[in-house]
């Protein structure tokens, strides 16, 4: 059940952390002429407790974290790891999803000069898909990021001013195709 702010609470509010930091976008970002505009995912590096992942998508549309049971055995992880979760909806189309658990895990996203680490809760999912894991609206939340579609950047605060991340394009490239194949065939009649 979501409680309403009442006006004492709106008028005093607690800020969250990095809240103070400006994020903008302006043509500079646009760094490559991208072909089908809008048609490509926003697929980023990410480092989950120190092992590189070079496709985790970045969906702002997304109620939650996931990671997926072939990256979680990269991590050397295994369901025992996993901390008990109830059932989503909203993956798979008119279907409820029941994750293998959830874990909480360090997620860096870096430059050479700059990065940010959070620990973001993911819910594990044994999934046949195109990428590592999927960062939803609490992970974006949790770093104060702001992802922009078009240009293929996600901007996010960090002590070194804001950390700019550009989409790796082939890589965005083959893992659309990758998920077009299985999206063709996997049968999600009931």
């Amino acid at each position: 059940m979501l409680a309403v702010a009442s006006e004492e609470t709106t008028a005093n509010p607690s800020y969250r952390p990095w809240s103070e930091v400006p994020i903008t976008f302006s043509r500079a970002d646009q760094w490559a002429d991208i072909p089908y505009i809008g048609h490509f995912p926003l697929v980023l590096d990410a480092t989950v407790q120190k092992v590189l992942f070079r496709k985790v998508l970045i969906d702002g549309g997304s109620a939650l974290n996931l990671l997926f049971a072939g990256a979680l055995r990269e991590l050397g992880l295994g369901t025992t790891d996993l901390t008990p979760s109830d059932s989503f909806w909203g993956v798979v189309p008119g279907r409820a999803s029941r994750p293998l658990g959830e874990i909480t895990l360090p997620v860096q996203f870096s430059t050479a000069t700059n990065y940010r680490v959070e620990h973001i809760n993911f819910y594990v999912n044994d999934f046949d898909t195109a990428y590592h894991a999927i960062l939803g609206c609490p992970a974006l939340t949790k770093f104060m990021a702001v992802p922009h579609y078009a240009y293929l950047v996600l901007k996010m605060p960090s002590p070194a001013g804001v950390l700019s991340l550009r989409a790796n394009l082939s890589v965005a490239y083959a893992c659309e195709t990758e998920s077009l194949a299985l999206a063709e065939a996997t049968d999600l009649s009931i």
